[in-house]
């Protein structure tokens, strides 16, 4: 299956939240980063169905998903931002509710969802109420109600936010179980998600594309563009001011900073080696001053 989504555009009166946004998509896992505001959670939004775009096209295989009706919809498992949970259900009991929100025969629900719960690890959870379970395991019953259709396409909106860093590993793996033979949208703001499973990222600012390409090379074309300075602390304020600076750490005298920019910021400024981190900030940020 090829995605492809041309020229969308979402306008909110006088403000763009998608403008000419493209992009071709085939199997694999697409890391869609971005600050808050960048316009991640409308795309997936349009791409779902659940908004309506302006204008631009999403087509699959060359067709326009919107002639294709329910049965383009049929295959896209999608966990929103803000999952809305019934939370005096158990977890059996939402998975059969979503299963028949989504035509699945009850039967066929039932076993699927069991299997999908041992695959998650909440099958000894299957009976409590929704309510009374954690946010991780809350996430885990999200991805699980997602992909019950078996979809082919699988979008997640921000799934890891406000998870501790073991509920986080956790469901990155789980990302990564699910991927094979799919596509799958990742929205997020968390670096280290995007770095331990992505094999494309696509970086947006303002409701554009900025730039899409594996994390290897988009690391790699950040080489020369991060520094390291000492600095005192009149000096370390001078720099704050005129670059972006990922990273401050103090000695006991001097100053140590981090600094992404495409020239020298000082004659004794060192090279280093740049990260993702580093791709994101350059692309996210402003302008040089922050």
């Amino acid at each position: 299956m090829i995605v492809t989504m041309r020229g969308l555009t979402k306008r909110y009166k006088d403000k763009y939240a998608l403008r000419d946004f493209s992009a071709e998509l085939e199997n694999g896992v697409y890391g869609l980063m971005g600050v808050n505001g960048a316009g991640k959670t409308t795309l997936l939004s349009i791409f779902a169905g659940i908004l309506r775009a302006d204008g631009g096209q999403v087509l699959i295989d060359g067709k326009e998903a919107g002639s294709l009706g329910a049965s383009f919809y049929s295959h896209i498992g999608f966990l929103p931002q803000t999952t809305q949970f019934y939370k005096d259900f158990t977890v059996m009991e939402f998975l059969r509710y979503m299963a028949a929100l989504k035509g699945i025969d009850s039967r066929a629900g039932e076993k699927r969802a069991e299997e999908l719960l041992k695959i998650v690890n909440l099958t000894d959870q299957a009976e409590k109420k929704i309510g009374a379970l954690s946010g991780g395991m809350r996430q885990r019953v999200g991805i699980v109600q997602a992909m019950l259709g078996d979809p082919s396409i699988l979008v997640l909106d921000e799934p890891t936010a406000g998870l501790d860093p073991q509920e986080r590993i956790r469901f990155r793996n789980l990302i990564g179980k699910f991927a094979a033979g799919r596509i799958v949208i990742l929205a997020t703001h968390i670096v280290s998600d995007v770095e331990s499973i992505a094999n494309q990222v696509m970086m947006m600012k303002d409701g554009r594309l900025l730039r899409q390409d594996s994390p290897a090379h988009l690391i790699r074309d950040m080489e020369g563009k991060v520094w390291q300075v000492k600095a005192d602390d009149g000096n370390a304020e001078a720099f704050l001011k005129q670059y972006r600076v990922s990273n401050i750490l103090r000695e006991e005298t001097t100053v140590r900073l981090r600094i992404i920019s495409d020239r020298q910021p000082s004659v004794d400024a060192v090279q280093l080696q740049p990260n993702l981190e580093d791709v994101f900030l350059y692309y996210a940020g402003g302008s040089e001053t922050w």
